[in-house]
């Protein structure tokens, strides 16, 4: 399981609703950072993505790793999230 799920969204982005009803269907608990509110983190999400796209899902893993994916990838976010 893992221990944070971030997910860095835009008030346009219709792929990070999405990711968080799929993340809620699941009974995942993640913390949204809107970057159209939060302008000051964006570059966080590029410095962990390298994409300038959202949604960016930073899921960290018991062990302090970081799985980072971008957009509406559920063969990514399935196996990261489990």
């Amino acid at each position: 399981m893992p221990k944070n799920i971030t997910i860095f969204t835009t008030n346009t982005c219709a792929y990070c609703v999405m990711v968080k009803k799929w993340l809620a269907a699941k009974g995942h608990q993640y913390e949204e950072v809107n970057l159209d509110q939060n302008p000051e983190r964006q570059q966080e999400a590029y410095g962990l993505s390298g994409a300038l796209t959202t949604p960016v899902t930073v899921v960290t893993k018991a062990d302090d790793s970081k799985e980072v994916i971008v957009g509406y990838n559920l063969a990514k976010l399935a196996p990261a999230v489990s």
